[in-house]
């Protein structure tokens, strides 16, 4: 097993009368988390909300009922807790009526279970993301020649725990979550009215990457209206597929102010979506390839550090621009980001003058592992 980042980091949070709720895309390893931290403590009461007699679990009327179901128990995990009604109040009242609890919930997306337990649980939990694999992750697991080894093979198949483990059918693994998984969630706790034009608008985010997107074109393109495209791009960052970086603007008169991209979680994910796993010389997308799996990658371990940070991207009404602006408590890194290490690239002048305390780097395949191993 490829031993999780955040489980060594989840110690730090326990009992303390909170709930820890593990939030990620299905198929991202959190039921095999789950069961790792199962295997790593004592007294505890597993449960498995996919199944009907682990949602009947939860059907306590009163505290005496509580007690019973689960008060000889030092942790409570439950895989799967948005399957469960009224889950939030349900957490709620476990916490409060058995504080020497630990309860512990993993969900295959914020979609439903988070809108379940926000209110209910306010001040009464931790959050955490579970993505796909990250170059940390795998740089502990295998070591740094199949890391360096691996770059291509993760550019086009992604980090999927059973697509990087599967060494000869990775496009068939990958292509079954795509087609099987992806908008599984969507489906079940959202009003999706044309499941085809979400796909269809998702392909057509996935030939943009790396671009700035019109919700106003994107619409014309799909075939729906723009509050409609803006509430799909929402659910679909709620659901792990994909996440916005938004303009970042703040000194010059002439940075765009509104602007927004869209990327993936995966690679893998959006590759199957074009139907693309062409070898990297034989692509027109690499570089946007590239830009998106540093880009995700520096994302997952600001995430698994816990880290207080924003990333954004930068440009000029004049095309100036940065791939990735960090800024983690106050302090601004600015990344450009390019695959051909030959390419001569830079900062541009007027961010470097007009940002004088930013750090700067350029990333390409020969730097990229500082950046992706290190806070």
């Amino acid at each position: 097993m490829i031993t999780r980042t955040i489980h060594g980091k989840l110690q730090a949070y326990m009992h303390k009368q909170r709930a820890l709720i593990l939030y990620g895309a299905r198929r991202t390893g959190k039921t095999t988390l789950l069961n790792a931290i199962a295997e790593s403590i004592s007294n505890v009461h597993y449960i498995n909300c996919d199944l009907i007699d682990g949602q009947e679990a939860f059907n306590f009327k009163n505290k005496e009922e509580l007690q019973y179901n689960f008060g000889q128990y030092a942790y409570l995990l439950i895989d799967e807790a948005q399957r469960v009604a009224d889950i939030g109040i349900k957490l709620k009242a476990i916490i409060d009526a058995l504080p020497q609890l630990q309860v512990i919930a993993t969900g295959s997306s914020s979609l439903d279970l988070s809108n379940r337990t926000n209110e209910p649980l306010t001040g009464r939990k931790f959050e955490f993301i579970i993505p796909p694999l990250s170059t940390a992750e795998l740089y502990n697991y295998e070591g740094i020649n199949a890391v360096k080894s691996g770059l291509a093979q993760r550019l086009i198949y992604g980090n999927y725990p059973e697509v990087y483990l599967e060494r000869n059918m990775p496009q068939e693994v990958v292509k079954e979550i795509a087609g099987s998984y992806l908008f599984k969630d969507l489906l079940s706790f959202q009003d999706i009215k044309r499941p085809d034009l979400l796909k269809k608008m998702l392909i057509a985010l996935a030939f943009q990457l790396g671009c700035e997107v019109s919700y106003t074109e994107l619409a014309n393109t799909v075939g729906m209206d723009k509050k409609t495209v803006d509430r799909y791009i929402g659910l679909l960052e709620q659901s792990f597929i994909i996440y916005r970086l938004g303009s970042f603007s703040k000194n010059l008169r002439n940075e765009l102010k509104r602007a927004n991209k869209v990327y993936f979680w995966d690679n893998g994910i959006r590759n199957a979506l074009i139907n693309n796993f062409s070898p990297l010389d034989k692509r027109n997308d690499t570089g946007a390839l590239w830009e998106n799996y540093i880009i995700t990658e520096r994302r997952k371990l600001m995430l698994t550090n816990r880290a207080n940070f924003d990333h954004y991207f930068w440009r000029t009404t004049s095309q100036q621009e940065i791939d990735l602006i960090e800024v983690e408590n106050g302090e601004i890194s600015a990344f450009e980001i390019k695959w051909n290490p030959e390419k001569k690239a830079k900062i541009p002048l007027s961010f470097s003058k007009g940002y004088l305390a930013a750090k700067t780097a350029i990333i390409n395949p020969q730097t990229y592992l500082q950046l992706m191993l290190s806070g």
